[in-house]
This record gives structure tokens, sequence and C-alpha cells, in this order.
């Protein structure tokens, strides 16, 4: 691994070599997840790191290529290729491999045909997808569906998933720790000769999630920022999803040349989070991977684009509730502007004491905002978005917004939310030790980015953040945020007369051989797994009890880090006070005496505290969590404010426009009515 030229601000994070079993490792000193980053002789990275609160191993194998390597006449082919690693290859997923491979070879060339037929002419596409139709009916009866989610199920893994984004392939895992040595077989196997059997059914499922797209106004939105902010990059001008056209007319060939060039080991990584030993992890890994042959990959690069000239100003209209959202464009993720800009997006809104949290969404003055930045591998896009409370105009919030990012330029803000934001970016990397999938998404992005060159800076960056001074902030600030350098787009309350959906073909039902296995699965199926040693939990020693007052007590004592959890139960809830649900609400907008509302979110964000208060039918809960250092105030100030809490009419009638506004936004929401 080529260690980066930059120097760190940290002179503590640095890579060092270590060797152990006979393979060789680099690690970063001081990292609290201690991951160590392979590379195996063929080019494959394997990113370890342990964990043992439970017997389970989180695990994603990312492929550095996504959208933005689609190719230009055929956009939405890497997440074709997606779904399509889940059919199986020439050893699982079929019942006859030698039986159903002319099939499949005649259906690669039928599609290279239909493709080749002009979308003018109906009659002739219909005919030759008829043929289509008929010969995936017969390749059908060869092929067993589902093939590899059975494998994963019998494993006991959770989570079975995967994603496409911009330039990312994602797919996921979550085992149980005895089955790792049956995983990493299954794993090797799925990416030697993958198969695109059953691929005109898998076109049904992609067309529907174009329609779901088409059909959500959320997406609208951000198709039409990004297509504004990069007007040359593939960042705006593909989506993952693809266009209809493309979609229209896919090609296998194409797809399995995307394979061959982009699936290769040295594009590729297995990371992985859990209870396993490392040692015995790589041998393992090696063994089953050693078979790839690295290839060489040219990286997605970026064009150079132009300045933002404007502002730019976009429409969408769609049934849902209007909002509007303004981008910025920024540079590249794991750099010093990627840092400056997750300060400036917490300095806005870290949810409890930013200008948007304290003078916006605290004062109800709009009914929602939101402001943060999105990175990618080369460039980013800093998003501020709100939504209008009932009479307001988005022209108002928009005013409303851009005020907030006037104060940040001028230096109007509390310079000492500098510090508590790495205070609270301590306390959320804590908490996100615990958990497998944190530790992976760090590892994963980090790949995806810099190949895993990068996990210094990545380590480093609360230190960093840390060291910046409030001139710096308001520089940068102005640097980013010129009076014409946006885009923003409007989302109005309307119909879409641009829409056109993606007709489905006619899809004759498929053969499943439900209940069959081919002979790989009977195979795997016949190892049987270690099994799994519990540890019992002794409450009568592990909960320690006592009472204050009438309250009863249970406690246990937090041995693996510096946090804690307070939570009060009560058993009464909703079924004995219709508007308990209601007070809770109204109580994260009320003072006391001595403080405001904002100025007690801004003391438990000083103390990297937090509150949360809420009914069920029949219950009624409320916690408090943060850093041990912190407990007595963080208990205190909540108790006071339980205790002394001012009434306050303007904070009610605020609280009644944005219910009565969710109400009516929800209305018109697709995905809330279809769920009830």
């Amino acid at each position: 691994m080529a260690i980066p030229s930059f120097a760190f601000a940290q002179q503590k994070y640095q890579w060092k070599q270590a060797t152990s079993a006979g393979y060789s490792y680099q690690y970063v000193t001081d990292d609290p997840l201690k991951a160590r980053f392979y590379t195996l002789k063929n080019g494959l990275k394997v990113i370890l790191t342990q964990n043992n609160k439970e017997p389970r191993i989180a695990v994603n194998i990312p492929v550095r290529t996504g959208s933005n390597n689609d190719p230009s006449d055929h956009t939405g082919l890497a997440h074709y290729l997606e779904h399509l690693l889940f059919k199986g290859t020439d050893k699982f997923g079929s019942l006859d491999w030698s039986k159903e491979k002319p099939y499949l070879d005649r259906i690669t060339e039928l599609y290279a045909e239909y493709n080749k037929i002009p979308t003018t002419d109906s009659l002739a596409r219909k005919e030759k997808y008829h043929e289509i139709d008929s010969i995936s009916g017969v390749a059908s009866h060869y092929s067993i569906a589902n093939e590899y989610d059975k494998l994963m199920s019998n494993l006991g893994s959770q989570g079975t998933n995967a994603h496409t984004w911009v330039e990312e392939t994602v797919y996921e895992e979550n085992i149980p720790s005895n089955a790792l040595n049956k995983f990493v077989q299954i794993q090797a196997e799925r990416f030697r000769n993958p198969q695109f059997r059953l691929f005109h059914t898998e076109l049904e499922a992609v067309y529907e999630e174009k329609n779901r797209g088409l059909d959500n106004d959320g997406w609208k939105v951000n198709e039409a920022l990004l297509a504004a902010v990069f007007p040359t990059s593939n960042y705006g001008q593909q989506t993952t999803i693809g266009t209809i056209e493309h979609l229209k007319n896919p090609s296998l060939i194409a797809i399995r040349n995307y394979y061959d060039k982009y699936y290769v080991p040295n594009n590729m990584a297995i990371v992985m989070s859990g209870d396993f030993n490392p040692d015995e992890a790589i041998k393992l890994i090696d063994k089953n991977f050693s078979y790839m042959v690295a290839k060489p990959v040219e990286d997605y690069k970026d064009p150079i684009e132009k300045p933002i000239v404007g502002p730019i100003v976009k429409d969408v209209y769609g049934p849902s509730a209007e909002s509007l959202t303004i981008g910025y464009r920024i540079g590249k993720a794991e750099s010093h502007e990627a840092m400056m800009a997750d300060l400036i997006g917490e300095i806005l809104n870290n949810g409890k004491a930013g200008l948007f949290d304290l003078n916006l969404n605290k004062t109800q003055k709009v009914a929602k905002s939101f402001a943060g930045p999105d990175q990618n591998k080369d460039y980013g896009v800093f998003e501020l978005g709100g939504s209008p409370k009932q009479g307001q105009s988005l022209e108002e919030v928009k005013n409303l917004l851009l005020s907030q990012i006037d104060l940040l330029k001028k230096g109007k803000f509390d310079t000492t939310l500098i510090k508590a934001i790495v205070a609270n970016n301590k306390l959320a990397k804590l908490k996100s030790l615990d958990n497998n999938d944190a530790r992976i998404g760090m590892l994963m992005k980090d790949f995806i980015n810099s190949k895993g060159e990068q996990w210094p800076f990545v380590v480093s960056e609360i230190d960093d953040m840390s060291k910046v001074s409030a001139k710096e902030v308001i520089a940068f600030a102005n640097e980013i945020f010129k009076d014409n350098n946006y885009v923003i787009v409007y989302k109005h309350k309307g119909e879409d007369k641009n829409i056109a959906k993606v007709e489905k073909p006619k899809i004759s039902p498929v053969e499943t051989n439900a209940g069959k296995q081919s002979d790989y699965v009977k195979t795997m199926s016949e190892q049987k797994l270690p099994s799994i040693q519990p540890k019992w939990i002794d409450y009568k020693t592990a909960i320690q009890k006592g009472k204050v007052k009438n309250a009863d007590v249970l406690y246990v004592p937090n041995k693996e880090n510096s946090l804690f959890n307070l939570y009060y139960y009560y058993d009464f809830g909703s079924y004995s006070n219709k508007l308990l649900p209601l007070a809770l609400t109204y109580l994260q907008y009320l003072g006391t005496e001595k403080y405001s509302s904002a100025d007690i979110s801004k003391l438990f964000y000083d103390q990297a505290a937090s509150f949360s208060a809420s009914a069920s039918a029949e219950s009624m809960t409320m916690s408090i969590s943060g850093l041990n250092e912190n407990f007595s105030k963080a208990v205190s100030l909540f108790e006071d404010l339980l205790l002394h809490c001012k009434a306050d009419e303007e904070a009610l009638t605020g609280l009644k426009n944005r219910l009565m506004k969710s109400r009516t936004d929800a209305k018109l929401n697709k995905s809330t009515i279809a769920s009830g």
C-alpha cells in the first residue's frame, strides 16, 4: 500500500508495518478500531478489525466502481450487475449447468439483437422480446431461484443485501462467527463465474425501482440538484438507476464486459468487523480468493467543473409537500476541505445547538430545516434545505436559510461551539466502536475513496477539527458560500407533466424449482458448523438493585467505555392521558426560570449529552445519555427542566402549526399513504 505523501496534523496517527502468522499488514498507530490492512499477492485488500462483544461478524465486499463508470450508452448497468450477483454461478443456482448454458448464451445473443431494433419499431421489438421471454422460460427449467439467499439463510446470515451508488458497489452480510469458513468459500465461489440467469425477471424489478423513483419527489429534487451542480461530471449527468431509454435496451454483453473490467481483486476489498481471529481469517481469505487475477483498472476521472454562476434555479413538481434545497459544490472527501465542510455543517445544524437548530427549528420559524455536506471521492455538495410552515412561502424559507449563512460568514456564532462539536464527535465515535456495521462502514468508505490509503486522515479528523479556529471557519464559509455560486431547487406541489414511466414488457411466469437444490448447495449443507458456546448472564449479580425514595433502581456498571445511559420508566402512557405524547414533544421547546429552551439545548450539547422522552399506549420512557464525566450535570439539568419547565404559549402555537402542517403533508406523501 502506498503511504500518502501529505503530513498529518496528528503525528501519532502513522502507518506502521507488522507481520503475524506469515502475513504482513499495515496498521495506523492509535487507531481505535485497531484495523489491519492486508494486500494479498493478487492485489485484493483485506481490512480486518476485531470486536468480540457478540459472536457475529459484519462483512462488506466493496468494489470500487458504480454508476460513474457506466458506459454512456448503458447507464444503470452497474446496478443491473449488482442484482445479477445474487443469481449464482455455474455451480449453484442451476440444476444442470451443461444443459442451461446454451439457453443463457442464446438469451445473451437475443438481447444484442433486441438492442439493434429501433425503439420506434414497436412491433419488431415486441416480437423479439417474445422470443427472449420464450427462451427464458425454457432456461428457467434448469435454474434454481434464490439459491444464494438460501445459502446465506442456512448460515444464519442477517441483512443479506447490496447497494450501488456513484462510485461503489457493496455486497453486505452479517454472519455468526462460527460460519466464517463456509461463508468465505461461498463468497469466493460467488465471484468466480457468476451467471446472468433469470435476467428478464430482474428487469421487471429494476423497472419497478425506476418507476418508484419517478414517483418519488425527493429523488427528483436530488437528481435536479446534482444535474445542475455537476453539468459535466457523471455525478450529475448519470443516475445510478439509469435512463428509461437505456433500461429498455439492456446488454448482457456490456454487463459481462463491465464485470470483467472492474470486478478484479486489485479493485475489491473484503472488510470485516466482529468476533474472529484475524490470523486465521486472512489465511482463509487468501486460500479461497487466490484464484482471482489482477488486471489494470483505470479510475473514473472527473472533469474539472467550471465555477457555478447563478443562482441556478430549478423547479420540480409533484404531489408531496413543498420544500426547497440549495446546493454548493465543494471538494473531495477525506481532505482538509471535507473536514472543514463537516465542521461547518455541524455549526449550522447539529440537531441541538447549531444556527439552524436554535434560530429556525427551535423557534419554529420553519417547519423543518437542515444543512450539511454530502461528500464523494472527487467532489461533494453542501446542501441547505427547508420546508415551510403553514402560510409560509418557499421564498421566505430561502431567505431564512441564507440569513443563517450570512451570520456564519460574519462570525456571528458562539465560537465555543467548535469545542462542543469536537466533544460530541468523540461521543459519537465511542458509540460507533460497539457497532460492527458502523466500524466496517467507515473502513469501507475509506477504501472506496482512497483504497484505504487515507485511513490516518480519517482517524485523525476529530483531533484536526479541534485545532480549527473561528477565524478559519469564517474564512472557509466566505470561500464556499458566495451570493451566486449555488443551485436552488424549488419543490412545488402540483402535477409533474414530464413523467414518462417505464412500460414493463409482458413476462411469462418462470419455473423457480422451489425445493430443489444444486449439488453445490447440498455439499455446503453437509458441512457442519462448529458450535458457539453461549455465555450466560447471571442477572442476580450482573444487575445491581436499589431504591431512590419510591422508585426501583436497576444498575449495570459500564466497563466497556466512558459512556452512560440512564432510563426512567413509567407504567402509564397515552391510554392514561391522550395528551401525554403531545406534552413530551412540547417539552423540547420549553425553558425554565433560569434557562431558555435554546440555553438548555446548548448546555446539553456542550456537555455532549442528550435526552429524549416518548410515550407508548401503556408506558412512558425518558432517557439521558452522554459522557460519564458529565453525568451529574446532565441529570441535574434534565430534572430541573422536568420540575421547573415554564409554559410558553408562543411555542405551543408554533407546535400546533407544525403538527397540522405535518399531517397535511402526510396526506400528500405516497409512501406514508401506502404504509397506512
